[in-house]
């Protein structure tokens, strides 16, 4: 393809999954590709340290409007990484800042949109950014929702959950490529297929398999308890928390999902993610 494939979702949706996969299908080793080196092989969106190798400056010295305006530079930086194409992780919703877009379609190639059910999303999310149920379901619903700033990593401007999705889906659809987080779950073989057909690659189906087994759950969580992961947030115990579809049904209270299918009917009708009777 070449220039960027952006890998977007909204935090906690199933993005370090498909990394993963990526990952091990590419690599093909023996074992599962280790955690703390995905970093290797997908860029981070928003890291400082690119923003100071683009312009030899301290970020610091960085004003907001000087920050927005260096985002073409990075993401030139990023696509210049390979001779091909190269793999991005994002969080960003698809829109501007001080009227610079988020997402320099200059150096985009395509994206894979990784969405998941909102009820579950916001157990997962609350418990990454230590918040409770209720405040989780409040920065959901914040059209100026973004995740707070880091000593390595930019704030990521998110919108509202039915924002992000909605704005991802306005890309060209020949260049975008939807995975739901549930067929991953329950359909990987042809989910994750699809993927890889969309990519341009053509897998032997064991290697699919082996790729989709080594990037399993249970495969990430055992790696995790083992070496760590370093974008496991200091506010939560671990980052491979459950990896289930379904948790709200025994997790959240009725007016909780009622305050969540309020906010995000329409996409939630969409996706077939609203609770029976709605």
């Amino acid at each position: 393809m070449g220039g960027i494939i952006w890998l977007a979702s909204y935090p906690k949706s199933g993005n370090t999954w498909v990394r993963t996969f990526l990952h091990n299908l590419l690599l093909n080793a023996g074992r599962p590709a280790d955690l703390n080196e995905l970093t290797k092989f997908t860029i981070g969106d928003g890291n400082k340290i690119w923003y100071e190798q683009v312009t030899g400056k301290p970020f610091d010295s960085f004003s907001g409007e000087e920050i927005a305006a260096l985002i073409p530079k990075v993401h030139q930086a990023y696509a210049r990484t390979r001779p091909d194409s190269v793999f991005v992780k994002t969080h960003v919703w698809l829109g501007k800042a001080h009227g610079i877009p988020l997402i320099t379609p200059e150096f985009t190639a395509g994206a894979v949109y990784i969405l998941r059910n909102p009820l579950d999303v916001v157990i997962s999310l609350s418990d990454h950014y230590g918040l409770s149920i209720d405040e989780g379901i409040g920065m959901m619903a914040d059209h100026e929702a973004y995740s707070a700033e880091t000593d390595r990593k930019l704030p990521d401007y998110l919108s509202s959950w039915s924002e992000h999705v909605t704005s991802w889906r306005a890309m060209d659809k020949s260049a975008l490529h939807l995975m739901r987080y549930e067929d991953m779950l329950y359909k990987p073989e042809k989910t994750f297929g699809a993927l890889a057909k969309f990519l341009g690659l053509k897998p032997p189906k064991e290697r699919l398999k082996k790729a989709i087994r080594f990037s399993s759950f249970e495969a990430s969580r055992k790696l995790e308890a083992e070496k760590g992961f370093n974008e496991r947030s200091d506010k939560a115990e671990r980052f491979f928390r459950v990896g289930k579809a379904g948790q709200w049904k025994t997790v959240l209270t009725p007016e909780q999902v009622e305050k969540i299918v309020a906010a995000h009917y329409d996409v939630m009708k969409e996706f077939r993610y609203l609770p029976p009777k709605h």
